[in-house]
């Protein structure tokens, strides 16, 4: 066996940008060099004029202070869709309306926090009764929703995030930004959430609001169905990432010509080797058509509340303006 023809290079330490010291980590090894990796990855896709780019978003990345990364994003049209847990938009929707998530503490007694109506995110701390005042105004906004028709997901949250703006809600939000953006956001498992907490509440005073997850389904597959390609950015797994997986799969079952994602992110930290989702490779994908055999594909597995921010970053530094997908428009 021939050794490849390029060799590691050390990392220079001097003044420069984030972008240009990811383009070096490229060149070292570990995880360090699959970031600098991901940096490339999606420098491609974002270059690509055909490429419709998703964006799953798992994990408690809104109390963890990502919110303004993601709405970045939207803003600057670096994604055209996104789907995430219920817990990221409702953190968000905290937020927006002036909620507030604080710095705390791993290391502190539970029960006293318990007792102090206070909640623990790991070391992010939050005020019980300001999540439920939160509650509350999703089911008093959900009861503004005719109860003769379903909704998938995304057009419930597209009523809620215009509501918020009349509001007043903050302009750095997801919901915000995505609703001027026409930008869609998914739910696919939007019962599992807080935002299904307060449509529990509206729905127990007699307002039935119906959330037809199979329009997310079929909604989504159109999506990639008009795509002329297909991109992905995973922020952690679960949920999100399977919802944007099994399109390639549904759209060829139908008789699209799809050939699986051509670009695929992923910032996990999860293993491949317990068989879950959030830590299988692109590679393992590849087996289902959900990859592309030829796809530029990345997993880091690291935390993402340190790649997102120095990714974006770097990615910012460049200036790259990219329109947003045509596929990604819907009604």
């Amino acid at each position: 066996m021939e050794l490849p023809g390029e060799s590691t290079e050390p990392v220079k330490i001097e003044k420069r940008g984030l972008s240009e010291l990811l383009e070096d980590m490229a060149k070292t090894g570990f995880q360090g060099r699959k970031l600098g990796e991901a940096f490339q990855v999606w420098k491609n896709m974002l270059e690509d004029k055909e490429v419709t780019i998703f964006l799953g978003l798992s994990g408690a990345m809104v109390p963890a202070g990502m919110r303004r990364v993601i709405s970045y994003l939207i803003r600057n049209n670096y994604i055209d869709v996104i789907v995430s847990t219920g817990a990221n938009i409702f953190h968000d929707i905290h937020e927006a309306v002036g909620g507030k998530h604080y710095l705390g503490s791993a290391h502190v007694d539970d029960i006293a926090l318990l007792r102090h109506g206070i909640d623990r995110i790991y070391d992010v701390f939050a005020e019980e009764e300001k999540f439920r005042k939160s509650d509350r105004l999703i089911a008093e906004i959900s009861k503004e929703l005719p109860s003769d028709r379903e909704f998938s997901s995304r057009e419930f949250i597209n009523h809620l995030g215009k509501r918020l703006i009349e509001r007043g809600a903050a302009e750095d939000s997801i919901i915000v930004s995505a609703i001027e953006s026409k930008l869609p956001i998914f739910i696919p498992a939007l019962g599992d959430s807080s935002i299904g907490i307060g449509l529990m509440i509206a729905r127990r005073t007699g307002v039935n609001i119906i959330i037809n997850q199979m329009k997310d389904v079929d909604e989504i597959t159109k999506i990639v169905e008009q795509a002329e390609k297909t991109g992905v950015i995973y922020i952690g797994g679960g949920v999100p990432k399977n919802f944007i997986q099994q399109t390639e799969v549904i759209a060829s079952i139908l008789g699209f010509r799809v050939n699986g994602h051509e670009y695929a992110i992923q910032f996990t930290t999860d293993a491949p080797q317990w068989g879950g989702l959030s830590g299988c490779t692109f590679e393992e994908a590849v087996s289902w058509g959900k990859i592309s055999v030829t796809s530029k594909k990345v997993q880091v597995f690291v935390d993402a509340t340190i790649a997102l921010p120095i990714v974006v970053n770097a990615l910012e530094e460049l200036g790259i303006e990219r329109k947003r997908s045509n596929a990604s428009f819907l009604d």
